[in-house]
């Protein structure tokens, strides 16, 4: 089983990155499951709509995450508890609209896809370790198992993935918006990257136009961000798992940008 994990889509420019490297990767890596976080694939970096839900979905991503900017567009309240393969964080309290987690069929293989988020600096959510807990429980069978931590700090997001340790196939953080550089196999079988990086606008301060965020940390003063254009970042994480033991067997990061074209 190989899985693609995408970074945070961030904007128009991140979904036309999608659509330009997507095709090609398909080609290169043939996955048989691909996720994305979209939570800032809205026209203004926040949110989802219905409309750019599908424009993902036709591009071939199997499911679609979110995290902090999950209301972020109203008409979200409309579609998320119809959409089979949008999930929100599964430790908002119970009653929030839409669902935590999901189970795919691809070529009669099972594939649980969780969202969470992390709480230091995040906001007042349910505990994502105790939450994760409650759904492993209901989980039946042995299907591979793919955690995105839509967090904030590096400490919750290790913190996560070594109590989750042999449990899942693997915990990818997204949120940050800068893909790290320590993606690993931990001692129980368990892939493991802090962040996976963000799909969109290359010159930028993740994603928002550089001087609109150098503006605020200067004046300390609120400023509007707006996403940034011009050229293009795409970063990801190739997962390839072990079909009897269903934990990782390798990771590899993909990066593509200006200083690093696509090769293939």
């Amino acid at each position: 089983m190989r899985i693609l994990m995408i970074g945070d889509i961030v904007g128009q420019v991140g979904r036309q990155a999608v659509a330009n490297y997507l095709p090609k990767l398909n080609q290169m890596y043939s996955p048989d499951v691909i996720v994305a976080n979209g939570e800032n694939a809205a026209g203004n970096g926040r949110g989802i709509q219905r409309e750019i839900l599908r424009e993902l979905m036709d591009l071939g991503i199997h499911c679609v995450t979110l995290g902090n900017h999950a209301w972020a567009q109203a008409e979200v309240f409309d579609f998320i508890d119809e959409e089979p393969f949008l999930i929100r964080p599964a430790n908002y309290p119970p009653g929030t609209p839409g669902k935590g987690h999901v189970l795919l069929t691809v070529k009669g293989v099972k594939v649980v896809v969780v969202n969470l988020m992390g709480r230091a600096y995040m906001g007042q959510l349910d505990c994502p370790f105790r939450k994760m807990d409650e759904i492993l429980s209901r989980i039946s069978g042995t299907p591979y198992i793919l955690v995105d931590f839509h967090a904030e700090t590096t400490s919750e997001k290790q913190a996560l993935a070594c109590y989750l340790d042999g449990k899942v196939s693997a915990v990818i953080g997204t949120h940050t918006h800068v893909q790290t550089a320590d993606e690993r196999i931990l001692p129980k079988g368990t892939g493991y990257l802090t962040d996976v990086g963000m799909v969109g606008p290359y010159d930028s301060v993740i994603g928002m136009k550089k001087e609109e965020v150098v503006k605020r940390f200067i004046t300390q003063m609120p400023v509007r961000f707006s996403v940034a254009k011009g050229r293009e970042q795409f970063n990801a994480v190739l997962i390839d798992l072990d079909k009897q033991t269903k934990k990782t067997t390798k990771l590899t990061r993909i990066r593509i940008d200006a200083e690093h074209p696509l090769i293939g």
